[in-house]
């Protein structure tokens, strides 16, 4: 642990319906390139406030640099539209580099291993050396597990629906929103440290 605080985050990628199950090996299947990343930055000194958020939109382009189109069922589940990219699409390089800035010197945790697709899968596509190394990211579902989360919650529990898990009084924000998500993700562990069942020093990765 590199700072006071931790960096929550969750990213959207571009899918066809049923590329998770096909595990994207069909022609028609995009690759699966970040189009969003949310993040949240959480203190580790209590009471644990959430200190900043932060939504990136990326503009997809494939293994050419051309732009790619984004799948209706892609803009249905996640809403980003390409509207959306249009006004606040950044390229591959200005995201991560606003998203590095953002992390600082802290650690980053997300619910699955979403670093995979937002560093070596993205820049490994579009030629980019990745900007964080893999040693800066951990997985929040281990720190569920030393707060006393079953191995079978744990693994039917989506980050969206981490919060009515554990019955937080919050807005049931819409899923598959890289900042709903990454924040749903924050305000449990704030919840688990201010309950006492994390502790500042469980986040050492």
């Amino acid at each position: 642990m590199a700072a006071d605080h931790v960096i929550l985050f969750d990213c959207e990628w571009l899918a066809e319906e049923g590329s998770m199950k096909r595990l994207w090996c069909s022609p028609d299947d995009p690759d699966p390139v970040v189009v969003q990343i949310g993040a949240v930055k959480l203190s580790l000194k209590a009471p644990y406030p959430v200190l900043d958020t932060l939504r990136l939109h990326i503009l997809p382009s494939n293994r050419s640099g051309e732009p790619v189109p984004l799948p209706d069922f892609f803009t249905g589940l996640t809403g980003i539209s390409e509207a959306v990219l249009e006004s606040e699409g950044l390229p591959l390089d200005q995201a991560l580099l606003s998203f590095t800035d953002f992390a600082g010197e802290a650690d980053l945790w997300s619910w699955g291993k979403d670093e995979i697709y937002l560093m070596a899968i993205s820049c490994y596509l579009r030629g980019l050396p990745p900007p964080l190394p893999a040693t800066r990211f951990f997985s929040a579902a281990s720190l569920m597990t030393k707060a006393g989360m079953s191995k079978e919650d744990r693994e039917r529990t989506r980050s969206s629906g981490l919060a009515r898990y554990f019955q937080l009084d919050m807005p049931d924000l819409p899923a598959h929103d890289g900042l709903n998500d990454a924040l749903g993700i924050a305000l449990s562990l704030q919840h688990l440290l201010r309950s006492g069942r994390l502790k500042a020093s469980d986040f050492r990765g």
